[in-house]
Formats: structure tokens, sequence, C-alpha cells
């Protein structure tokens, strides 16, 4: 696998919708949403490692406050593998490249970055994502983004993940990839876990890709009881092998230096939850281990 480090064989149990140096503290306006301290996520990762997570997929691309760089450095001190992304995230988000830009234009730029690397580093994106709708529907930008990242998933077999605003319009979503050839065994439907609906689920894994619950810990919009339910329903309707997991840290206070549950929460906390519901060991490895290894394999 590609990470910011280098290749790396070893995967070991992944998260797979993180963020190491997101800002969007501009447009949110709110200091809070920009991870500036690079020492303090350093410390969170370690504590992560210690718990047992070897690798996160950071899903901070474009105009998001990616920083290769500060990635790399973070990625050394901690001893976390981390596999870096490309794309652009969503409307009001979104560089003037998106706005400016034709579809074609836009997959060879994501193209570019996975197969020279990102901002003339070398380093290789790993990962189309996270790619997002607004709450409605696809917003000024959004389809074009979503069908350039269909593009260049098709040249170059990138995984794809998305973001669904509060888990909705995640099945559009897979529809429209889908229609444009894209590998349902390279996808995922991010942010499910904050709309507990078991139909709506179902209809979408029905379509063969991936489904991201992928805000653990963020009680405020659903409570980690509820995740951890509807969690043990799906495993126990055949669905673990199409699930992944991760929390989505964006903000300072997210991190245990500032009072935070931090990114080790999922280890310590979650998956003992998870094991309480009766979900087996078995079935969270394959959750954390072999589903994200499955997304990646061929690239």
């Amino acid at each position: 696998m590609e990470t910011v480090l280098g290749k790396t064989e070893k995967f070991g149990r992944t998260l797979m919708h993180e963020h190491l140096t997101i800002n969007l503290s501009k447009e949110k306006d709110d200091a809070d949403a920009n991870l500036s301290d690079d020492e303090a996520m350093i410390e969170d990762l370690k504590a992560l490692k210690a718990a047992g997570i070897d690798t996160i997929c950071d899903v901070t691309n474009v105009g998001m406050g990616r920083d290769v760089g500060r990635m790399a450095m973070i990625a050394e001190k901690s001893g976390v593998n981390v596999l870096p992304s490309t794309g652009f995230y969503k409307d009001p988000y979104f560089p003037e490249i998106v706005y400016k830009s034709t579809e074609k234009e836009l997959a060879t730029f994501i193209m570019k970055e996975i197969v020279e690397g990102i901002d003339g580093s070398g380093i290789r994106a790993a990962i189309i994502g996270e790619i997002g709708t607004s709450r409605d529907g696809f917003a000024d930008g959004e389809k074009k983004v979503f069908l350039a990242a269909a593009r260049a998933h098709a040249e170059t077999g990138a995984p794809i993940t998305t973001h669904t605003t509060l888990g909705k319009y995640g099945l559009e979503q897979v529809e429209l990839l889908k229609s444009s050839g894209v590998d349902m065994e390279r996808l995922v439907i991010g942010h499910l876990d904050l709309n507990p609906d078991m139909d709506y689920y179902l209809r979408i894994l029905e379509k063969g890709c991936y489904i991201g619950f992928d805000t653990i810990g963020k009680n405020k919009y659903q409570p980690d009881s509820t995740r951890a339910d509807c969690l043990y329903q799906l495993v126990r309707k055949g669905y673990g092998e199409r699930i992944v997991l991760s929390l989505d840290i964006t903000r300072k206070s997210h991190l245990k230096k500032y009072g935070g549950y931090g990114h080790s929460y999922i280890a310590e906390s979650f998956i003992p939850m998870l094991l309480d519901k009766g979900i087996s060991q078995k079935d969270i490895d394959m959750m954390l281990i072999e589903n994200p290894k499955r997304l990646f394999e061929g690239r």
C-alpha cells in the first residue's frame, strides 16, 4: 500500500475515515475546526497505536487543509501508517478549480495525484475521497466531482470513499457511481451511522458496496449504543463483510489533549461495547482488518 512514508505490506487494523491536518475553520467560523496542533495529534495516534490500530486512511483532500508533509511527519513520529487521499470534498468547501474545470480536467487532476504524487511530493494518493453531497442532493459542483472520481477510478482502480451529510443521500450516491462504472468492491458510502435506518442500510448494501460506520464517538449526533445496536443487526444479517469503521475526528476538542475522547476511544471503549452486544472478535477483525484490505486489493 502507498502510505505517506512509502509502500508498506503491513496493513493491520485500519480506520477508514480520519483527518490529520483538516482545516475548515474559515468556512465554519470556528477555530476548533482546525487540526493545527501536530504534537497533540501525534500523542493521540501513539495511544491509538498502543491500543492496537495500525493504519488510518486520511481523507483530507484538496481544499480541506491537506498537508502531506505534516502528515508524513505525524506518521513517522506516531508509528501509524497513513494512507493519503485525493479529490474534492463538497460545496461550500470546494477550491475554485472545481467550478472552473470540466469533469475530464478534474479526473485528470485526480489521476495525476494517484499516479505521480501530491503537490510535487512524490507521495501518491491511495484513495479518492472523501467526496460528498449536500443533505438533500447534489449541490453546485458535487455531481461533477462524483463523475470525475468515477473516471479516475476507471483509469487507476483507486477506491472511492464518500461523505453523506447526516447519513442522507447515500443511495443516490451509489446509484450514480454504479451507473458510471465504479466497481462496488472499491466503494465506501460514508457516515451512514448518522442515520440509523436499517432498511436504508440494506438498500445500499444490496448494491454490493461497503458502508462506513465512521463517526464513532460523535454521540451528539447518534449515541454509540445505537451504532452498536445497528452493527449487531447488520452482522447478524450477514453484512459484516461490507462494513468499515472509523471516528472522523475533525476538531481539536476531539483530541485527548483538549479534553476529548481521542482516537483510541474506538479500541478502548467502542470495541468492548460491540463485544458486549454479542459481536464476535472475528467479526470485529473483519470490519477492521479484512474489509479495508479487500477494498484496496489490486492497487
